[in-house]
């Protein structure tokens, strides 16, 4: 992952100057973009593999630099918030536009750090997709079968259990919206039921956590959504 090209659309110098020392003394290759338009054009012209984004920017804001990328450009390319809005409906409508992550101003850099390793993993992973088998922890899933096994144990889940599980382990890391969660596995007339969620997890959860009460792999980020924990 050292040596990957990442782009930071903010318009802060103070920011910038920061991220480019960071990024660069960790083996990363920064393309700097004061603007969503100087982005969109990088991101055409330079092709990087991880794009930090920043929500208030002149002219075209970040949310619809997300919407552009993702809806527009066709563009898979992982999107990390940093902003210094922390409402969390803001939150929800990035990751609901195509976010894969956010992290509010200011934030530490080793937190940053792991949460672009984190993206830039499950980038790589989804294009090198096709495994027959998927594992995390003691967690196994064997697609072909539709077989779940939690160290070694057989699970016997539910067809949506099954869906919201495998949902997550291909999301490995990423904050997933209560909504995106939905339409994966209901369908998008679904979007606002969270009560199916709430009932889901909790099942989810009972049975394949060692201590329900205190998860290990499915976390709950309050009032936005689920993360599968890293391994």
């Amino acid at each position: 992952m050292t040596g990957a090209r990442i782009l930071v659309v903010d318009d802060e110098p103070e920011i910038t100057r920061a991220l480019r020392s960071i990024l660069g003394g960790h083996g990363y290759e920064p393309i700097l973009a004061a603007s969503a338009e100087e982005g969109l054009d990088a991101l055409g012209r330079r092709h990087p593999d991880l794009v930090l984004l920043d929500l208030a920017l002149p002219g075209m804001d970040g949310l619809e630099f997300c919407r552009v990328v993702r809806e527009e450009r066709q563009s898979d390319v992982p999107i990390v918030v940093l902003s210094a809005y922390e409402q969390e409906d803001v939150k929800v409508k990035a990751l609901d536009l195509g976010a894969d992550d956010y992290l509010t101003k200011p934030f530490g850099v080793a937190e940053l750090l792991a949460r672009m390793r984190a993206a830039l993993r499950r980038a790589g992973a989804t294009r090198q997709s096709g495994q027959a088998v998927l594992e995390h922890g003691e967690l196994r899933v064997d697609l072909e079968r539709h077989e779940v096994t939690v160290g070694g144990s057989p699970v016997h889940l539910t067809p949506k259990e099954y869906d919201m599980l495998l949902y997550l382990l291909r999301n490995i890391g990423k904050l997933v919206t209560h909504r995106a969660l939905l339409r994966a596995v209901w369908g998008p007339e679904y979007e606002d039921a969270r009560q199916y969620l709430h009932v889901f997890v909790g099942q989810l959860r009972r049975k394949i956590e060692l201590d329900p009460a205190h998860p290990r792999y499915i976390l709950t980020e309050p009032g936005i959504g689920y993360r599968l924990a890293e391994a």
